[in-house]
C-alpha cells in the first residue's frame, strides 16, 4: 500500500480520536448511500465498495450500498430513489452525464443531500457545486486511455500498419472518454483500430463477451493486440483467448485494473500490461468528502486516484494486496 494512503488512514484516526480526546465531537452521525457499480461481487466493484467499507469504519459513519450492474439507466432510477430517502450525502459514478444526472443532483441539494462522484466525472456539476461539497476522485480518464495506449504499444512490441483491437465504452457520456484516449493514443501511433462497443449485456456479465471476441479475431485474424476499456472484461481476457485458440503470447493483452483474476492473467501470460487506477481509494475518499461536507461544511475536493502500469515485471508487488481486493 503506498505510502500517502495510509497517511489518509492515519489523518482520518487522528481527527476522530484526537477530537473526542480534547473535547470536540469528530464522530460521524450521518447516514450516507454509496454506489460501488456492480454487480456486486464483481472484480472492480468489490474494490471500490471495500474502500468506502474501510473509510465508513475509519469515521463512523452509517452507509448503505446500491449496485446497479454498471447500468445507467439503473444508476439513474437507484439514485431518484436515495435522494428521495433524504439521507445526509450520495456518493455515485458519472456514467448517465451531465445533463441526465443534473435535474436528479439540482432536487439532491434542494432537499439538503451532499453530492460527490467517483470513478467517472461530471465536470460540469462539478464546477457549479464545488462549494457545496460535490468533489471527484477517480483517474482523469483521457490521459489513462492514452497512457495506457502508448505504454501497451510499447509493451507489445507494436508498429505503425499494425492492428489492435479495442472493445469500449465511446458511446457514454463522459466515461467515454477513456475509450477515446485509447484510440487516439494508439492511432497517432500509426496503429489501425478495430473497435467494438460493449453491450450493455458484456457490460454487465463480461462471461458474455466470449462470441463477441471469437468473432472479431475470426473477421481480423492479423490483430496482434487487444485492449478492454472494462475491469471485469480485462479479468476475462485469458478465458476469451483460450476460447479463440490463442496461447500466451500470440495476442498481447492490455487493459484496466486489478483483481485476483487480471494478477493470476498477467502471472500466466495472457495480459501484458494493465493501468491500475487504485478503485480502493474511489470508494474511500468518497465516504471522506460526504463526512468532511456535511460535517464541517468542506467544499469538494478533486482527486486524481492515479495510473500505475503493472506488468509481469512488478505483479508480485501488488499482487498480495490484489488477493486481499485491496489493489
Amino acid at each position: 500500500m503506498y505510502k500517502w494512503m495510509k497517511n489518509i488512514f492515519i489523518v482520518t484516526f487522528l481527527l476522530v480520536s484526537a477530537g473526542m480526546a480534547y473535547g470536540n465531537d469528530y464522530s460521524c452521525d450521518k447516514h450516507f448511500i454509496f454506489f460501488p457499480g456492480g454487480p456486486e461481487g464483481g472484480p472492480f466493484g468489490t474494490v471500490v465498495y471495500n474502500g468506502a467499507v474501510a473509510a465508513a469504519e475509519h469515521t463512523g459513519c452509517k452507509v448503505d450500498y446500491y449496485w446497479s450492474n454498471w447500468n445507467p439507466e439503473i444508476m439513474i432510477r437507484q439514485f431518484k430513489e436515495a435522494v428521495a430517502l433524504r439521507p445526509d450525502g450520495i456518493a455515485i459514478y458519472g456514467f448517465p452525464g451531465d445533463e441526465a444526472m443534473r435535474p436528479i443532483i439540482k432536487e439532491a441539494y434542494r432537499n439538503g443531500v451532499a453530492i460527490t462522484t467517483m470513478n467517472t466525472p461530471l465536470p460540469k456539476l462539478e464546477a457549479e457545486f464545488k462549494t457545496k461539497g460535490f468533489g471527484y476522485a477517480g483517474a482523469v480518464l483521457y490521459d489513462a486511455g492514452f497512457n495506457l495506449a502508448q505504454e501497451g504499444a510499447k509493451v507489445c512490441g507494436l508498429k505503425a500498419g499494425d492492428k489492435a483491437f479495442v472493445w469500449g465504452l465511446l458511446s457514454m457520456p463522459n466515461r467515454g472518454d477513456r475509450t477515446k484516449g485509447v484510440v487516439d493514443g494508439l492511432e497517432k501511433l500509426g496503429i489501425k483500430v478495430v473497435y467494438q462497443e460493449i453491450s450493455d449485456k458484456v457490460n454487465s456479465d463480461a462471461s458474455q463477451g466470449t462470441p463477441v471476441y471469437v468473432a472479431t479475431y475470426s473477421s481480423n485474424p492479423d490483430i496482434k493486440m487487444a485492449v478492454t476499456d472494462h475491469g471485469g472484461l480485462t479479468a476475462s481476457l485469458p478465458t476469451y483467448m483460450k476460447a479463440a485458440g490463442h496461447g500466451t503470447g500470440e495476442v498481447c493483452g492490455a487493459g484496466f485494473d486489478l483483481s485476483p483474476a487480471i494478477t493470476q492473467g498477467i502471472k500466466d501470460g495472457y495480459i501484458d500490461i494493465v493501468i491500475d487506477q487504485q478503485p480502493f481509494i474511489e470508494g474511500y475518499i468518497p465516504i471522506i468528502q460526504l463526512y468532511l461536507t456535511t460535517k464541517y461544511g468542506f467544499a469538494g475536493l478533486n482527486m486524481d486516484t492515479g495510473a500505475a502500469f503493472v506488468t509481469k515485471s512488478n505483479i508480485d508487488l501488488v499482487a498480495p494486496l490484489a488477493a486481499k481486493q485491496i489493489r
